[in-house]
């Protein structure tokens, strides 16, 4: 099991919200309205672990190795809305979520394949711990910096955690685990090409609730993610490219494959595909990738 190491390993470093929190460093001079307003919306966001991990625990329930590595994650995703509300509670209590915002962005998830679910997340871990970076950089207030650095630092040990369950999916089920990874790898790279922010919190996942099946789109401001990304931290093509490297860097150790593309992954991709078609109709694998 890789449940127990895990658990060992993320125990080792966990913080304290009373003590590793430099809370007497506040300076009221340098919060302003406008990011502490992002601030809560963060929260909120945050609090979205909670329909996640139903979704884990639905989807993956003959897995109890993942399914108890999900109360450590479940954890701290979910002190990572605490500590933010915390810093309001604090600092402006006023802006503090209530327990219907709260509320508001738990709701259930359609059934997905577990395999993709997993590359999504674990690219989101990358992506989250890119954009949290930014908006250390961007925050001016020494707390919320040394929050936002840590969340950082809570969502990269995270992603690598994810990376051990999908290395033990290619032990399992071999191509049809590449053909998942891959797919989703494509799409979580490819943002540039796309009008929306790639994280699982921006992704339709409830058909019945179309359009509003996204986290961001129950959101207290259903616009915050772009406007927090474009006008305030300024994730750009720059940051941006820090994401993809970091996918097409971990897609090539999984994979034993160098992808210095997004293209590259697209072209492993189809031949993978083609593998699994092919092996589920009993032939060999043409030459030609679907």
């Amino acid at each position: 099991m890789i449940y127990p190491e895990l658990f060992k390993q993320l125990e080792a470093v966990r913080w304290n919200m009373d003590k590793d929190i430099p809370w007497d460093q506040f300076d009221a001079s340098r919060l302003t309205e406008e990011q502490a307003q992002t601030i809560k919306m963060n929260a909120i966001t945050e609090w979205a672990a909670l329909p996640a991990t139903e979704m884990f625990l639905r989807d993956n329930k003959g897995d109890a190795d993942f399914c108890g590595f999900m109360s450590v994650w479940f954890f701290e995703e979910q002190k990572h809305s605490l500590v933010l509300m915390e810093y309001l509670r604090r600092f402006r209590p006023d802006l503090v979520p209530t327990e219907a915002e709260l509320e508001e962005v738990r709701f259930e998830f359609d059934p997905a394949p577990a395999l993709e679910t997993l590359m999504l997340h674990f690219c989101g871990e990358i992506r989250l711990n890119h954009w949290y970076r930014r908006a250390a950089e961007w925050h001016s207030e020494p707390v919320i910096q040394a929050i936002y650095e840590t969340l950082a630092r809570d969502e990269a040990r995270h992603g690598g955690a994810y990376l051990r369950y999908m290395k033990r999916a290619l032990q399992n089920f071999g191509d049809e685990a590449r053909a998942a990874f891959a797919k989703v790898g494509v799409l979580m790279a490819s943002a540039r090409r796309t009008a929306q922010a790639l994280h699982p919190t921006n992704l339709h996942v409830n058909a019945s609730l179309f359009p509003r099946d996204t986290v961001q789109s129950r959101l207290p401001d259903p616009e915050w993610l772009e406007q927090w990304l474009d006008k305030q931290i300024q994730f750009d093509a720059v940051w941006e490219t820090r994401v993809v490297e970091r996918i097409l860097h971990n897609m090539s150790l999984l994979m034993e494959r160098s992808f210095a593309s997004v293209q590259e992954l697209n072209r492993f991709r189809k031949e993978v595909t083609a593998r699994v078609a092919a092996a589920a109709l009993g032939a060999t694998p043409g030459t030609q990738p679907v």
